[in-house]
């Protein structure tokens, strides 16, 4: 008798990663990562994960129950990625997996649901004292995009998870060199969102920027380039543009921890912080995390986190499928 399994999904603008959660050993036995930019569809890149799980003869043909965490809003019947052409309809793709029971949640509510699973050795503190078990929790991650969710404590299930699209709130500059920053890019967008400068195109944005305030060629084309040319120290303009990235992440991660009272934690997730602990550490982020003025002492307690686990989206939507399956 063939083994039953859950599809789990953490599909960005970048990459899409898929899952084969295991319903007898619960666990995640296989994970398979595709860039986007190399098939036309979602649809094109889950047939191939699914062409590999049918040639292991242990494994159903099809899932039982599958879980699609999107960088996209989840809750209409066509779903259009924020920051890729791809798209599609919750009844083709439930067709497409011979009828599993289908969960389309947000990538950053995934996140959320696997940070309570999280031990002391998957992330990095950055500041503040010890958590408060029972208070909120916020998670924020620059990546393609920028994702944001909250996970508020419930006395039936330790902690609901909220998604939302937090990294379209604006963009609030606090210093001078922000508040120019944020005139250059309203130049070139109608409005400046948060996602503008906290995401891998908001790295060469920024650098951009202030090449342009500074009177300076912008030689460096990608988020890639431009950090690794900070991180060793060779670019006082790709410095200047990372430094201003951390400081705009804590300013942000401070405004979210006052917004929900996040006395359980601020976790910084994404694909981008994680590869640069350094540059991170060594700026300006928890000062700018507290900058609060009359309300530096209410922040100064909570502890900032820089997650270091990988895979957290395919983790928290098994997780997902898990509260599903036992309420």
């Amino acid at each position: 008798m063939k083994n039953e399994w859950n599809l789990v999904a953490d599909i960005g603008g970048t990459n899409a990663r898929f899952g084969l959660y295991c319903r007898q050993s619960q666990s995640l036995e296989r994970i398979e990562s595709y860039a986007v930019s190399d098939y036309p569809k979602l649809e094109d890149a889950l047939t191939q994960f699914l062409h590999s799980i049918a040639g292991a003869d242990s494994y159903s043909q099809y899932p039982r129950f599958a879980c699609l965490a999107v960088a996209s809003a989840p809750n209409t019947e066509t779903i259009k990625f924020t920051n890729s052409s791809w798209e599609f309809s919750k009844t083709g793709m439930s067709e497409l997996l011979s009828g599993a029971a289908l969960f389309v949640i947000n990538d950053f509510e995934a996140v959320g649901y696997a940070i309570p699973q999280l031990k002391n050795s998957d992330f990095h503190d950055i500041g503040g004292h010890s958590a408060i078990t029972d208070k909120p929790i916020v998670v924020l991650g620059p990546g393609t995009g920028l994702g944001v969710a909250s996970l508020v404590p419930s006395e039936s299930d330790g902690f609901r998870v909220v998604g939302g699209e937090g990294g379209h709130a604006d963009f609030a500059p606090v210093t001078p060199l922000e508040l120019s920053i944020l005139e250059q890019l309203q130049k070139r967008f109608e409005r400046v969102s948060i996602e503008r400068v906290l995401s891998g195109q908001g790295i060469v944005n920024l650098y951009q920027a202030i090449a342009a305030i500074k009177g300076r060629e912008a030689t460096l084309t990608t988020p890639a380039q431009i950090a690794e040319a900070a991180n060793q120290g060779k670019d006082t303009l790709a410095g200047s543009a990372m430094n201003a990235f951390f400081a705009i992440l804590g300013s942000t991660a401070g405004n979210l921890a006052l917004t929900l009272g996040a006395f359980g934690g601020v976790y910084i997730a994404g694909g981008i912080s994680p590869r640069y602990p350094d540059l991170l550490k060594n700026s300006e982020c928890r000062a700018r995390f507290e900058a609060k003025g009359r309300f530096k002492d209410y922040l100064q307690p909570i502890p900032l986190r820089l997650i270091t686990k990988d895979n957290l989206g395919l983790l928290g939507a098994a997780q997902y499928l898990t509260l599903v399956e036992n309420p």
